[in-house]
């Protein structure tokens, strides 16, 4: 019997299963990165995701942001976090809607975290008429040009074409119902009645075991330092550069943020804080409860706060020029403290210099001992102490700086982060004019960009 025929017919009955076969899996393949290559564009087959963007100074803005976006995960809404520093023009012409959570500062100024922004994206036109945005804009009605930054980016997103999902909503220093009205938003945007309420860490009780008066006989107003322990330590941690958000019971709505001025190794959180006097002579409503009114060992409320424009980010290692005055010199302070605890850690160990300036060095030398001791072991490289009311060549630190703007220009070619920390008015405005006098424009928004010039102002 011939079986040639047989055999012929079943080698080709095995080939074509097996190109049959073959061709199931490189389809299977293409269809796998196809879908892998739909996810990574976003489009996964579903509606395009709600970009929830963020501008934010001392991290309010940042966390409502964070909430709103948690928000509508919960309710089944895809979404795409970013801070306005990461936008690009790609990013607004590739989005349908975006929501906008925007702080202002000082008198209707953009925070850091949108300089970038404002100056690479807003200058120019833009198509944006498929753009539907909404707007929360946080602000404090004391500022003449309340939510000023808000108003600016909506007049910019309107004249470029984009279009409002619901009418701007303005947040004064926090009021809950913004906020609810913003909610309420949120809701319609998921389609859902039913949106979990917001995560956000609650006051606590602290204690207040210490207060010094650092500057008796001061033509300026009395400067104390306090020191304040939870009732519950544990979890209780922060980062040099964080806040304490303080309730005064006056106005518990209108809670105050304080730079720390220590880090937890210290065992408290320490305070810089200045009376504020009125100008009817009275005292400001927090400071005076704090400085005067509450007795020492009692109880308050308060909340650490996440301060990520002061944090030392990817500075870990970098040299650091330390600017401030006044009050200021608490962030500068906990980031000092930070970096005594890490200096045996690091060869070299980097360099840090210190501008801080006050109205007399026989009445205002907060610290001086601590810094002076920081000095001569070394952890704080040059310090520079600038006295207006002692006379002198320079009565301010932002002259002191410009008269060394060959050192400045020097560390940063050396890769040095710039942190400021006190007064917008006056000193930090004066040192940016500086920077951008010394280093130029370019770079003062490259230094911005890479997280190289960090600012707690105001």
């Amino acid at each position: 019997m011939n079986t040639q025929p047989a055999n012929l017919l079943l080698s080709v009955s095995v080939l074509a299963a097996y190109l049959i076969m073959c061709f199931g899996i490189w389809r299977g393949t293409l269809a796998r990165r196809r879908a892998l290559a739909h996810l990574a564009s976003g489009q996964a087959g579903g509606p395009a995701p709600v970009l929830v963007a963020h501008a934010s100074q001392t991290g309010t803005a940042e966390g409502i942001a964070v909430q709103t976006a948690d928000a509508l995960q919960a309710a089944g809404v895809n979404v795409v976090l970013r801070s306005l520093s990461q936008l690009d023009q790609a990013t607004l012409q590739s989005s349908s809607e975006v929501l906008f959570i925007v702080s202002t500062y000082g008198e209707g100024d953009p925070p850091d975290a949108a300089a970038s922004f404002v100056a690479k994206l807003m200058r120019e036109p833009i198509d944006l008429a498929r753009l539907r945005f909404g707007m929360l804009a946080l602000g404090d009605r004391a500022y003449r040009n309340f939510c000023g930054f808000g108003h600016h980016l909506e007049a910019w997103l309107l004249l470029q074409g984009a279009n409002a999902l619901f009418a701007r909503i303005e947040v004064d220093r926090g009021d809950s119902k913004a906020i609810a009205a913003w909610r309420h938003e949120l809701s319609h945007i998921a389609a859902t009645t039913d949106l979990p309420e917001w995560q956000d860490l609650p006051f606590e009780s602290w204690t207040l075991r210490k207060r010094t008066h650092l500057n008796p006989g001061s033509q300026g107003a009395p400067v104390f330092h306090l020191e304040l322990t939870p009732r519950n330590a544990a979890g209780k941690d922060w980062q040099a550069g964080d806040l304490l958000q303080v309730q005064v019971p006056t106005d518990p709505q209108r809670p105050r943020d304080y730079s720390i001025a220590s880090i937890p190794a210290d065992g408290a959180v320490h305070l810089l804080v200045r009376l504020e006097i009125r100008e009817d002579g009275g005292s400001g409503g927090a400071s005076g409860w704090l400085t005067h009114e509450l007795p020492v060992n009692a109880m308050l409320r308060a909340r650490l706060r996440a301060h990520s424009q002061f944090r030392i980010g990817a500075n870990t290692t970098r040299d650091l020029i330390l600017i401030g005055n006044g009050t200021g010199l608490a962030g500068l302070r906990a980031h000092l403290r930070q970096r005594a605890v890490q200096a045996t850690g690091h060869a070299p160990a980097p360099r840090h210099w210190l501008l801080f300036g006050e109205r007399q060095a026989a009445r205002d030398a907060l610290y001086a001992e601590e810094l002076e001791t920081w000095r001569q072991a070394g952890l704080i490289t040059q310090l520079d102490l600038v006295y207006s009311r002692d006379g002198g060549e320079h009565r301010y630190v932002q002259e002191r700086l410009r008269a060394q703007g060959k050192q400045l220009q020097e560390w940063i070619a050396s890769s040095a982060a710039i942190l400021v920390c006190g007064s917008l008015d006056g000193m930090a405005e004066g040192v940016a004019e500086v920077l951008r006098e010394q280093l130029g424009d370019e770079l003062v928004a490259q230094l911005q960009q890479e997280g190289r010039y960090l600012r707690d102002v105001y």
